[in-house]
Order: C-alpha cells, then sequence, then structure tokens
C-alpha cells in the first residue's frame, strides 16, 4: 500500500463528512445541498440532502461540454463479429430520444421501469434515458425467467418494461418479449412494454400495451433534448434485486447523488482515470448488467469519468475459447474485470489460447464477485500478463449492497498498486472495517471473524431495502447494534488489508471445526490436475456437517476420488472428513459464470433445487444427477 493512499486516507477518518463533501464538488450539481449527510434516522442515513444533480448529464452532456463528444464511450462487440462504437455524442443523442420518448409514455419523476434486456448498446441507452427523466430503474438479469422478472415487477410497481424481442447467446436465439407477457400476466399488471428489435423474430404485440422502440423514437430526429430532471441528491436512483435461497429478493435501493458520488470517485481512483493516460484507458467489462457490477463497472463507472467501456454480448469462451483476449488484443484493452470462475473456466482449456494475442496493453485485471483461489491468480500472472511487473492484479471486494468495491490494493492515482495474494486491499476512504467475533467483540489482527463496517458508512452504501425498511434493519444491522453486517466472513491482516473468507453462510463446520469454502477449494486446485473445484456442506448425524467435493479435471488430466480425498487429507488433517466427491466435466454455473453452490447443496442433500432461472447450460445438472 503507497505512503500516499494511506495519509489519504488516515485524514479522511479525521473528517468523513467533509471529505465527500470535497469530492463531491468535483461533480455537477445544479443546486448545491444544503446538509452533506444526515444521521438523523440511523440506520436510514441520507448524502448530499437537498442538492440538485442528475447521474445522466454528469455521463454525458458534462463530458460533450469539455470536448469529449467524439470519443468513443461504448465499444460493443458480438458473437458473430458485429461491432458498434458509439461515441459520447452518439450516446447523448440516442439517450435524448429514448428520455423524451419515455416522457410522451407518461413516465416521470419516481416512476419505476424494469430494463429487461440483453448487453447489446440500447440496455446502456435505457438505463441512462430513466436516470435521466429522474425515473427509478430496475435492471432484470435476461436470464430470469418469467416468474423471477414478474416478482420483481410486482415488488417495485413498475410501470414500464423496456425489453427486446429475443436474444443470441452460443449461437441460440432466445425470445425475451414472450417471457414479459408471461410476467405480466403472473403479475397481473398492467404496465406498458417497449421492445427493441434485436433479432427479427415475430412476437407477439398487444395494442394499446406494447410499442416497439423504433415506432416510439421514429419523429425524433436530429439533435433532440430531453432536459434533465434535476433531482434531489437524496431521491431514488435505482433498485436492484438480489436474490437468496429463501424468500423473496431483496429490493437494493440507492439513490441518486450518493452512488454518483462514490462511483465517480472508486472508478476514477481504481483505473488512475486522473493520469496521464487518461484518454487511452479502455475498460472491459464482462459483467452483466443485471447484477451491480455491470452497473457501476459496465456503465457509470467508466462514462463518469470520460472512459472508454467495452461490452462482450455473449459467453467467455464462445465462439471460441480465446475470444475475451482476441477483443483485448483487437481494441488495446487497458482494464480488464471478470470472475474468478470465467478465469477458471477459461484455464481449462490451456495456456495456449491467450499466448496466441500479445495483450501488451493490458494494465490491470479485476477479478471480483466471488473469492480469487491462488492457481487463477497465478495463471493471470504468469499466462495473461506474462510476468509483466505493469500488468497488476487487483482482487477487489464489495457488494451489492455496497454498489460498488468498497476496498482495493490501493489507487492508481495515489502511488499504484501493492497487491499481495489473498487481500482484497484496504478499505477505501472513511470505511472502518471491524471484525467481531460471534459475541460481537472485536478481534484483532489476524484473526478470524464477522466483517462489519462502522458508521459514517461512505455514500458507497444501501439506503434501505425497498418498501421494507423492517427487513432492511433486520438483515444489516440487528445482529450486531451500531455496525452494518456484510454476511462475510474475513480478517484484517497487520498492514490493515480485508482478507475476504466467503459468506457466514457457506462456512462448513465439521465435528466443531469451522471451514470456509475458499479455504478448501483452493486446497483442491492447487492439485495440479485440478481446474476448478466447489465445496459444499453435507448433513451429516454425527459431525454436522460432512464435504461435499465438486472437481473438474484439467483438459486431458485424470485424477481419481481417493486421490482427491488424499490431497485434502494431506493438505488439510484430519478435519478433511469427506462426504462424497463427483468428478465432473463442468459445474453447474450462472450465465455470468458464478458457481450455484446452493444448486450443488441442495442435489448432495436431496432437496429441491429452487430457481434454476441463471443457469448456464442444463447439461451440468443432467450429468450431477447421474453422478450422484
Amino acid at each position: 500500500m503507497s505512503k500516499e493512499f494511506l495519509e489519504v486516507y488516515r485524514k479522511s477518518l479525521e473528517d468523513p463528512v467533509g471529505f465527500w463533501a470535497e469530492q463531491a464538488k468535483r461533480l455537477y450539481w445544479k443546486e448545491p445541498w444544503e446538509k452533506t449527510y444526515d444521521d438523523s434516522n440511523p440506520p436510514f442515513y441520507k448524502w448530499f440532502v437537498g442538492g440538485k444533480t442528475n447521474i445522466s448529464y454528469n455521463a454525458l452532456d458534462r463530458h460533450i461540454k469539455e470536448g469529449r463528444g467524439n470519443k468513443a464511450a461504448l465499444i460493443w462487440v458480438s458473437a458473430s463479429g458485429e461491432t458498434r462504437i458509439l461515441r459520447y455524442w452518439d450516446l447523448y443523442i440516442e439517450v435524448n430520444k429514448l428520455a423524451t420518448a419515455l416522457r410522451s409514455l407518461g413516465v416521470g419523476r419516481g416512476d419505476r421501469v424494469a430494463i429487461y434486456m440483453p448487453m447489446i448498446p440500447e440496455a446502456m441507452v435505457a438505463m441512462l434515458a430513466v436516470n435521466r427523466i429522474g425515473a427509478v430503474h430496475t435492471v432484470v438479469f435476461s436470464g430470469f425467467g418469467a416468474q423471477a422478472l414478474a416478482d420483481r415487477i410486482v415488488d417495485s410497481k413498475a410501470s414500464l418494461v423496456i425489453t427486446a424481442d429475443g436474444m443470441t447467446r452460443r449461437g441460440k436465439t432466445t425470445l425475451l418479449k414472450p417471457t414479459v407477457d408471461e410476467a405480466l400476466k403472473l403479475a397481473n399488471s398492467d404496465a406498458q412494454v417497449l421492445v427493441y428489435r434485436r433479432v427479427g423474430a415475430e412476437v407477439p404485440m398487444r395494442e394499446g400495451r406494447d410499442l416497439w422502440w423504433h415506432e416510439a423514437t421514429r419523429e425524433l430526429r436530429g439533435e433532440v433534448y430531453a432536459e434533465p430532471e434535476w433531482v434531489e441528491g437524496d431521491a431514488p436512483l435505482f433498485i436492484l434485486y438480489t436474490s437468496g435461497t429463501t424468500g423473496k429478493p431483496k429490493g437494493i435501493l440507492h439513490l441518486h447523488g450518493s452512488y454518483m458520488v462514490w462511483i465517480w470517485y472508486a472508478f476514477n481512483h481504481l483505473t488512475g482515470a486522473e493520469r496521464e493516460f487518461r484518454d487511452d484507458i479502455v475498460f472491459f467489462s464482462t459483467a452483466d448488467i443485471g447484477w451491480i457490477s455491470g452497473h457501476h463497472y459496465g456503465v457509470h463507472g467508466p462514462l463518469l469519468n470520460g472512459l472508454t467501456v467495452l461490452w462482450y454480448e455473449d459467453a467467455p469462451d464462445y465462439p471460441h475459447p480465446g475470444i475475451w483476449w482476441e477483443i483485448a488484443d483487437r481494441f488495446g484493452v487497458t482494464h480488464m474485470l471478470f470472475s474468478p470462475t470465467a478465469i477458471r473456466l477459461l484455464m481449462k482449456y490451456g495456456d495456449e489460447w491467450p499466448m496466441k494475442y500479445g495483450l501488451k496493453r493490458l494494465m490491470a485485471l479485476y477479478p471480483t464477485g466471488e473469492v480469487l483461489n491462488e492457481e487463477a491468480y497465478k495463471w493471470m500472472r504468469d499466462v495473461v500478463c506474462r510476468g509483466r511487473p505493469d500488468c497488476y492484479i487487483a482482487d477487489i471486494w464489495g457488494q451489492t449492497e455496497t454498489a460498488c468495491f468498497v476496498t482495493a490494493p490501493g489507487s492508481m492515482n495515489l502511488g499504484g498498486f501493492r497487491y499481495k495474494y489473498g487481500s482484497v486491499g484496504h478499505p477505501y476512504p472513511t470505511l472502518r472495517i471491524e471484525i467481531l467475533d460471534d459475541n460481537g467483540r472485536p478481534l484483532p489482527a489476524g484473526e478470524k471473524g464477522h466483517v462489519v463496517a462502522k458508521p459514517p458508512l461512505p455514500p458507497a452504501f444501501l439506503h434501505t431495502l425497498w418498501g421494507d425498511p423492517d427487513r432492511y434493519v433486520k438483515s444489516y444491522w440487528s445482529k450486531f447494534p451500531g455496525y452494518y453486517h456484510t454476511g462475510d466472513l474475513g480478517y484484517l491482516d497487520e498492514d490493515g488489508h480485508l482478507h475476504i473468507l466467503g459468506r457466514s453462510d457457506d462456512v462448513i463446520k465439521v465435528a466443531g471445526h469451522r471451514l470456509s469454502t475458499r479455504e478448501v477449494e483452493d486446497i483442491l486446485t492447487s492439485h495440479p490436475a485440478v481446474a476448478e473445484a466447489a465445496v459444499v456442506g453435507i448433513p451429516d448425524p454425527v459431525r454436522g456437517d460432512v464435504l461435499g467435493v465438486f472437481v473438474v479435471p484439467k483438459m486431458g488430466a485424470h485424477i481419481t476420488e481417493d486421490e482427491v480425498v488424499s490431497h485434502l487429507k494431506k493438505m488439510l488433517g484430519p478435519i478433511a472428513v469427506v462426504g462424497r466427491v463427483v468428478i465432473l466435466n463442468k459445474l453447474p454455473k450462472t450465465r455470468t459464470g458464478k458457481v450455484m453452490r446452493r444448486v450443488l447443496r441442495a442435489m448432495a442433500a436431496g432437496q429441491s433445487l429452487g430457481d434454476l432461472s441463471t443457469l448456464e447450460d442444463e447439461e451440468s445438472i443432467e450429468e450431477l444427477r447421474q453422478k450422484l
């Protein structure tokens, strides 16, 4: 960690409110805020109360007025090779046109709009147009089925759904509009539907309710201008639902001013956007906009900083296992975000795929969304970065609730990164992380416990759960009164760096010993024959839980169940009580590349699998059924 960053962090703790007031002044406010931080009704904290601003204006108009209109805002690539580049000016025009059309449909300040779209440029246009008119979007992952979409429409009371006729994935076309129709029927909703023609499919259109995007914007030619809705800093910006294994999804609510200021600042410092190479940054965000990473890394973070963001529409190994590296090489990608699971998937295909490409401009790789295991880290360092000291790997940590990463290995604006494997970095300015034991007592450096944050929280954190303030208090503030409870387990090392060991509900308790999934999976993937591994707890009447181990061998490698158990016991000792080992060709994953551990846990225990709408490949479930 650089001395410059640590000094900024130290000073930020002395006056956290003043620190964020100074950062907020770097953005455009139509009217200044009356109160920087309002803690009069804990834990429903607010920032920049009374100020008037608009995130769409700050992401687009501000840059055009500063002369960046001709700069690429979005580079979009499809699996078929189609490429579209939208300059800031192009994006500005399209957002203004759609914002005008939305207003003509009666959508205005505070109205909720569900966005159910594939990763195409119009999804970004839709998000920014909703932002521009002061409405509140809830982006729903396009892999969700009708019931999941219906649940979100009902909870948010969305008056409009923006969708596409269909989408393509791995060479196959999936229709989206019929899913919207079914969801509205399930929700008993009379919401309007705006449909973008993506695949040219014949889909049902209900007269008086449904409207084609191109028809809604047909008459809007030339320099259409939609005056931004100047909303209060504490006005709702978006709702993003997190789904659990039980209960209805939680509607995470982020506010306009606080989210905008945090995302601008954090992304700026993560990428080094204020340094002399800012105009050369091309940020490849592989995250779907249905997740929080897709919001802040794929849309608001790059655009608030006047950078170029790149989207790829399809899977990381389609149409071939080198497609990400091909795109990175072709467009001179400098920064790249992805999940560790996606990297482990690509590792299976061997070193030769990334080695086909120069990747000379890569300067930072950001694995996020889950814990980075050591083998994946070494592969990125040695094969993707080729051992170059100017190619950083920065494991970072955040949640849907925190709007963005809140820890990282320093700042590329303040002395660069100082990454050490296993750590997700140092807390960013004003964030005070502590580790507590089960009884709420603070733990010293090096001891594992519950990761919590002490108010005042930075403006990154959620304001509440949409329509359910009681659940917000119970979920985040009740376990350890006076602390925000992240739900993660970890520890702080002697340098103040945070180490995340996994979710508290992913801890496996074997005969009184607590094992984190990360610890066990790291050991499994250290075996030279193992490409991927997932571990879950299987109920055992004597020991509480035993380990359910699922392993995918590297291509061309072979490993037996006995070898897996032997490796675990050698590395972990007698506490490695294994109930079952399953050797698989593939693990069940979501379309964003995350291993579906809850599915593994349910199948191993003979329980219901629950919602599988985000499942990438149904063959993985069939293989599991046969093996179990």
